[in-house]
């Protein structure tokens, strides 16, 4: 599996509302964290190996009611500190 994170630009007043959508639906959802700055929402998924980003982000993510825009990000390497497990 590989994290994607994904900032969310929602409908004004609708963060919560997609943020719940995505979690109840989307079963690849990790974590989704309200944030503050151009994007309402952070969000962690985790996606098999072969699974396209873009049909993900496309037809998953950008789908759900209220979302106005999206900014991906993808990882390279996981680095951690002493308190990581």
């Amino acid at each position: 599996m590989r994290p994607v994170f994904i900032m969310i630009k929602c409908d004004m007043g609708k963060a919560y509302q997609v943020a719940q959508e995505a979690v109840d639906t989307i079963e690849e959802a990790s974590e989704i964290y309200s944030i503050s700055g151009q994007y309402d929402l952070l969000a962690k998924f985790y996606l098999e190996p072969d699974q396209d980003i873009g049909r993900f982000v496309t037809e998953r993510v950008q789908t759900l009611a209220g979302v106005k825009d999206t900014f991906t990000l993808i990882t390279f390497n996981a680095f951690g500190g002493s308190g990581a497990s």
